[in-house]
């Protein structure tokens, strides 16, 4: 079980990396541009990010490890996009914590290889809950915003360029 925990804190610190790498050095009318009106923009991604790090998982990590007999405190990640006014954030400013944010998480997650991590918590509606579960979810997570991220630029270049996709292959 150990070697399952390092390796999900393993790839969580990777990924912060490959999250620098995808994210920095985008210009305002990029980071602002949504695909869909619908759609969330980069900036609004970084912000739940962020939030996502700081205010969901590690929290509840640290929930279940530390406190699982005490009732969840609810979360509202879409409604934050607006309670929280996203859209008024500077870009570089939140990735830069987002990033510092992640740096102490993986301080944190390894100051805990040694906890219980099949201690569980009982969430409201979604019933008993490991602290393995929500870590594992956690990089799960990543994986999803790192895929809605390479989307989000293709769609970009897409419209951006009067040229032909094709050749790079399908999407």
């Amino acid at each position: 079980m150990q070697m399952f925990i390092k390796e999900i804190i393993q790839q969580l610190e990777n990924n912060q990396q490959v999250f620098k790498n995808l994210l920095m050095s985008k210009k305002d009318k990029q980071y602002l541009w949504r695909p869909q009106p619908e759609k969330w923009n980069l900036l609004e991604i970084v912000c739940h990010l962020l939030d996502e790090e700081r205010d969901d998982f590690k929290t509840r990590v640290a929930h279940a490890l530390e406190t699982p007999e005490k009732s969840l405190v609810p979360i509202d990640p879409v409604g934050w996009v607006k309670e929280r006014a996203y859209n008024t954030k500077n870009y570089n400013d939140i990735l830069f914590a987002f990033l510092e944010e992640r740096k102490a998480s993986i301080i944190w997650l390894k100051s805990k290889l040694d906890a219980n991590w099949e201690s569980k918590l009982s969430h409201p509606e979604l019933g008993d809950m490991s602290a393995k579960l929500f870590l594992t979810n956690w990089l799960a997570h990543d994986y999803l915003h790192i895929r809605q991220i390479l989307k989000y630029d293709y769609n970009y270049l897409k419209e951006k360029t009067s040229l032909d996709l094709g050749y790079a292959g399908n999407w």
